[in-house]
């Protein structure tokens, strides 16, 4: 459970009807199973013991007892192992007969929760044998020994912070008022269902959306275990339907008509992250619930769960040119707004030739259209100095007539040198003077052209520079509106990519693709033999590394020793783990460094969960100590020789 991550499991047992001997048999044996993979917590489905199916067996009291007696033995089982085990059982209480989830741990029966919502409908007509659960917990003895009985019990890890697990019953979470919102409003972060759902067409699909909105709406990590082959068919099929989901996301599932096992790693540490930031997400004012305390050996789980390298870069499927175009839309919507409030009569755009002056300019177009704007009066404006190469100068002259923009070329290294004579700098010395010289003096001439078309000047710098630190200071650090401002480096590629790939201009096309192909760089550095000497990437780390360092910082909170342990998973055989510490590092170093360039940023529209506005989504002291984030690493990692 380091870092968070606890291994769970939602388990279909081959199962007889009335059978409990065998039932038991086949459950135990999947509990030693799950316990020898690492699984914390193991899920069964409802009823399991007896099966289902049984219908008015349950009013017969062999089975009942054999019930008792096979719960008792399942919990006997689970002596010495690290785990908590949720199996359905019928219970017989007080001359009444309930559907139970029992919750045990190391030869224990920790608590019975009881079904809240009992369905009297189609072929469900539990009301015929079984009882709706007290309304409030109450202890029960259960051989001898005081039990908990009743909904919604909390069962609460005494040594893993925020490891709160509750249980209901398969048609609870069906419900219009679930239990597991009362559950998760008093701390639970684990719901667990022990269900019973039978397979009609559609079914499924609906089922899913509603674990996978269960855990959204929650924010939690929810395990579905659901009954699969061998209950009765008489009239219906079970088709083991498991699922474990977190945070409205589906982390595994099984696959239907086989029984079996999932697991999957929850975190617990996120949850509590997403509830902290997330203020619809009320907590009750008083505690209701009984809580019930257990141990869980805190150690490294070892994870299966996947995480995306690229993680703001929308999935290659279906959803690819939705997506694409959504984002566009916004950026552009945005920036029409802006324009017409300003009532501008052009837009200013310094094109370089590379990806972020690209995007912004295919964004600037695409708000001209929406303006009924003539794009003629976007002034692309190319500034070639010291370090611009033939192909991105071409590159984005060949852009901006494609685009229909009105292409304007002013050279400033006249301007650049007498500014270095003013100032008594050698223009040999290139030094950071000699670079930022450059981009203070476009962003000069852009504001300027600007005036004199009573135009605004579209920004260009993407978020993943911003969160480096990655722009000259009044500079291309400056603008009127930043079009590019919430989209990181990884995502300006692949939407300038999904353009190329959708203009129908051959040209275009060609043109966007050699962008796309170009090394990312400033250009502020001479060109050797023609080509670009200055990439951005050997300086500052690669954009797809800082892209899911930043996504997982900000999104989730996770320190610097999660980050790296999870990087090392995702971006296994792309780079050694000794690459992903140094730029895990330096982004750190430059995140903390960096935030006052942050703090003064123009206006921009936010296209995803993860933005850097200080107005709203990242208000963060611009002399910040960083010391605790870089000590968390260096544990993680160990610190390197020439490290500070």
């Amino acid at each position: 459970m380091k870092d968070g991550f606890i291994k769970v499991a939602a388990v279909t047992p081959d199962i007889r009807v009335a059978d409990v001997d065998y039932n038991t048999e086949q459950i135990c044996g999947l509990i030693g199973e799950t316990a020898g993979e690492g699984a914390k917590i193991a899920v069964f489905p409802e009823l399991c013991l007896t099966g289902y199916t049984c219908g008015d067996l349950f009013t017969q009291d062999i089975l009942l007892a054999k019930a008792r007696e096979g719960l008792f033995q399942v919990a006997a089982y689970t002596k010495g192992k690290d785990m908590l085990v949720f199996v359905g059982v019928p219970l017989a209480v007080n001359g009444a007969l309930y559907n139970v989830a029992a919750a045990l741990q190391d030869g224990e029966i920790l608590g019975l929760t009881t079904k809240t919502f009992l369905p009297n409908y189609g072929e469900f007509y539990e009301m015929r044998q079984f009882r709706e659960g007290p309304s409030f917990a109450e202890d029960i003895l259960l051989d001898g020994k005081e039990v908990p009985f009743g909904p919604q019990l909390l069962f609460e890890a005494d040594n893993v912070e925020g490891l709160i697990v509750s249980a209901e019953i398969c048609e609870d979470v069906w419900s219009a008022v679930p239990p597991s919102i009362q559950a998760a409003r008093e701390g639970a972060t684990i719901i667990v269902n022990c269900s019973a759902s039978d397979e009609t067409i559609g079914k499924a699909a609906y089922r899913k959306s509603l674990i996978e909105g269960q855990s959204a709406r929650l924010i939690c990590g929810y395990i579905y275990a659901n009954a699969g082959e061998g209950e009765s068919t008489t009239d219906l099929v079970f088709g083991g339907h498991n699922m474990i989901a977190e945070n409205g996301v589906t982390l595994a599932s099984g696959k239907r008509f086989e029984n079996g096992v999932i697991y999957a790693e929850i975190d617990v540490k996120r949850i509590l992250s997403e509830r902290q930031k997330n203020t619809t997400f009320k907590p009750a004012d008083g505690r209701e619930l009984l809580r019930i305390s257990f141990h869980a050996d805190v150690e490294e789980t070892s994870l299966t769960r996947s995480f995306p390298s690229r993680p703001f870069v929308p999935a290659e499927d279906g959803e690819r040119e939705r997506r694409c175009e959504e984002i566009l839309t916004i950026q552009a919507m945005g920036l029409k707004k802006r324009l017409a409030h300003a009532h501008a009569q052009s837009a200013v755009v310094g094109i370089s030739g590379g990806l972020d002056s690209t995007l912004a300019l295919l964004v600037t177009a695409k708000a001209f259209d929406l303006l009924g704007m003539d794009r003629k009066q976007i002034m692309a404006v190319t500034m070639p100095c010291f370090g611009t190469t033939d192909r991105t100068y071409r590159n984005a002259c060949k852009m901006s007539e494609k685009l229909g923009a009105t292409l304007k070329e002013v050279p400033i290294a006249d301007s650049v040198a007498q500014h270095f004579k003013d100032i008594g700098h050698d223009l040999e010395d290139h030094s950071v003077t000699y670079e930022n010289a450059q981009a203070r003096e476009r962003t000069q001439v852009i504001m300027d052209i600007a005036n004199q078309k009573n135009g605004m000047v579209i920004g260009t710098g993407d978020m993943s520079e911003l969160a480096l630190g990655w722009a000259t200071y009044n500079g291309d650090h400056m603008s009127m509106y930043g079009v590019n401002g919430s989209v990181p480096k990884t995502l300006v590629r692949h939407l300038v990519r999904y353009y190329a790939d959708t203009c129908q201009d051959k040209t275009l096309m060609e043109v966007l693709y050699d962008v796309l192909d170009t090394p990312v760089s400033p250009e502020l550095l001479p060109p050797e033999d023609g080509e670009i000497a200055q990439k951005t990437e050997d300086l500052v780390g690669p954009y797809e590394l800082h892209d899911f360092f930043l996504y997982y910082f900000l999104r989730f909170g996770y320190e610097p020793a999660k980050i790296y342990r999870i990087a090392k998973r995702a971006f296994a055989g792309e780079y050694e783990d000794e690459t992903i510490y140094r730029w895990l590092r330096t982004f750190c170093l430059r995140f903390f460094s960096q935030q006052f360039k942050r703090s003064c940023l123009p206006d921009g529209p936010k296209v995803g969960t993860v933005a850097l506005s200080p107005r709203g989504d990242w208000r963060m002291p611009s002399d910040a100590c960083v010391r605790a984030w870089i000590d968390n690493l260096e544990r993680a990692g160990g610190k390197k020789d020439g490290d500070e």
